[in-house]
């Protein structure tokens, strides 16, 4: 029994010594450059990129970066960057920075919004949780009223799965827009995202139909075809909640800093040069 429990023991430091050495990308002098490191890196940079996800190439150069940093670093301890007056002055202006920061995180984090204040926030609010009516279309867009008035004959007469297939046809190899090659599909869009020519005219349309003359914007003749309407829908609460939560937490944060502000001053002794 004894042999088995250290046979389990020695078994699961091996595994947790290899999960840790899968972390490390490399060692400078003993010291371990991890993926963490490389992650932390990243987010400083570009807060919207992941380590994991980069390519390798760009992996490289972040592990490249941290390479060097660690070799500066080792250098500036050698020559005693830390005995220098320049140091401890910049030591100082980042250490009072940190003080404050991290005081500002725990007044935010001691502030707490109620779930029945939410709730009440969004039952006060709610016009302004609605996901706007949108409709899903598909254009021909060519560059004069006749071959636009010649599309519309070659689709009429046609409905349902039909039309809707040969205008996607039609659009591949008669539209001079961008989105020809996809049918000339235009996704959902709200009333006002488009040109207000076009836009009226789609949002005239019922569902399965086309424009049965030629649209004229500024960018040319357009044949319309509307392929689904979505009608206005409020966001349900708990999938607009955190949001709400984090609204109204800042709020309150931004509200008690003035009242400290105003009572600190009114506190403290404070001389304006002249």
């Amino acid at each position: 029994m004894k042999k088995l429990i250290k046979i389990s023991l020695l078994s699961a430091m091996v595994c947790s010594s290899s999960l840790v050495a899968s972390d490390i990308l490399a060692k400078v002098n003993g010291h371990n450059i991890t993926k963490q490191d490389a992650q932390e890196f990243v987010k400083a940079t570009a807060p919207q990129m992941n380590y994991a996800q980069l390519p390798a190439k760009q992996k490289e150069m972040v592990l490249q970066r941290l390479i060097e940093k660690e070799l500066f670093k080792e250098q500036a301890m050698k020559d005693k960057i830390e005995n220098t007056p320049e140091f401890k002055e910049a030591l100082a202006k980042v250490k009072d920075e940190l003080a404050v920061n991290v005081w500002m995180k725990q007044q935010l984090d001691k502030t707490v919004v109620s779930d029945s204040e939410a709730k009440e926030f969004y039952n006060k609010n709610i016009d302004k949780f609605k996901k706007p009516a949108t409709i899903h279309a598909r254009h021909i867009l060519v560059k004069d009223e006749k071959t636009a008035k010649e599309i519309i004959k070659q689709l009429s007469g046609l409905k349902g799965d039909a039309l809707k297939t040969k205008f996607i046809e039609l659009a591949k190899t008669k539209s001079v827009g961008p989105t020809g090659k996809n049918g000339g599909d235009l996704g959902t869009f709200a009333k006002g995202q488009m040109v207000p020519e076009f836009s009226k005219a789609a949002w005239d349309l019922n569902v399965g139909e086309i424009t049965k003359t030629p649209v004229k914007t500024k960018f040319g003749y357009h044949v319309i075809y509307l392929e689904g309407k979505n009608n206005s829908e409020t966001i349900p609460y708990d999938a607009i909640k955190d949001r709400i939560v984090g609204t109204l937490k800042q709020k309150q944060f931004a509200l008690k800093m003035a009242q400290m502000t105003k009572e600190l001053k009114s506190k403290a002794k404070i001389e304006m040069s002249k």
